[in-house]
């Protein structure tokens, strides 16, 4: 049924455009005004123009921070999609106590990150920790680390915490997609031969492809908004091994009191993030193009 006033639509959109844009639209907005000034926070600003872009361009630890984050969604693909497309396979063919297993494997999602870096922070523990002491019961002394403390396993260490955490969340996801596909496809596969495992992977899995590219793109998005685990963790140590562009912008402004470079930084990451997922919609708009015309 169509309105009888033209303006009634935008009359039920307003308190939701308005919350919109008091949240993000302003915010966005003066960030990218201060991205052109100089400003500690306190006092009056300078106007540098585009000079705070320019510093990053040849700014080595902002670069680093993006190719850290990039390691980190590589292996959060692998540890948190691809595990959770396992546990949910798994899970779907399970036939009995399976909510247990969901309820289980879930139950970390719901834990604050910052309870779950304190916990793993003790997991990692070099001294009293429970992998170190694990490896040492076993008489495998060589294998322990300052898992957090060393370069080379510390961005490791943050993604399995990570994977840890939201498998549980992708396994969702993917089980509640595999439970709306036809029984039929699965059966007529039984008779014809096919083991579990290639019917889950020939035929399930193609058939939820809509839930795994939405799952890869909660995955990347949300890597490029990690902050919370490295933070708590590491801080971005050490030596700047674990630094990422979040932590790198929040101790810039805050401790570095740079107002002005934090929110270029902050503009530089959005746009990233915009791009990514306009390259994502594109790409998902150009497969569903290709199907309908095969």
């Amino acid at each position: 049924m169509k309105p009888n006033k033209p303006w009634v639509p935008f009359l039920f959109a307003a308190p939701a455009l308005m919350i919109f844009s008091f949240a993000v639209l302003v915010p966005l907005l003066a960030t990218a005004g201060f991205s052109f000034v100089e400003w500690s926070g306190y006092g009056p600003w300078t106007f540098v123009g585009i000079d705070n872009y320019r510093e990053l361009l040849t700014d080595a630890l902002f670069a680093k921070s993006f190719l850290n984050v990039l390691f980190y969604i590589a292996a959060t693909l692998v540890l948190e999609v691809f595990v959770g497309l396992c546990l949910a396979g798994l899970i779907s063919v399970q036939r009995g106590g399976s909510l247990w297993f969901r309820v289980a494997l879930f139950a970390p999602v719901m834990l604050p990150m910052v309870v779950v870096a304190v916990l793993w922070s003790f997991v990692y523990n070099p001294d009293f920790g429970l992998i170190n002491a694990a490896f040492q019961n076993l008489g495998l002394d060589s294998w322990t680390r300052i898992w957090l403390g060393d370069p080379d396993t510390a961005l490791w260490a943050i993604s399995v915490v990570s994977g840890w955490v939201f498998s549980g969340f992708f396994m969702i996801i993917f089980y509640s997609a595999l439970q709306q596909v036809p029984g039929e496809l699965s059966e007529s596969a039984r008779l014809d031969g096919a083991n579990e495992w290639r019917i889950f992977w020939s035929i399930k899995v193609p058939s939820i492809r809509n839930a795994l590219e939405v799952g890869v793109l909660l995955c990347v998005t949300g890597g490029f908004q990690g902050f919370d685990l490295f933070f708590v963790l590491t801080n971005g140590g050490p030596y700047n091994s674990t630094e990422i562009p979040t932590t790198l912008l929040v101790r810039t402004v805050f401790r570095n009191a740079d107002v002005g470079y934090g929110s270029a930084m902050a503009m530089v990451l959005t746009a990233v993030i915009i791009v990514v997922g306009l390259v994502f919609v594109r790409l998902r708009g150009w497969n569903q193009r290709k199907e309908v015309r095969a």
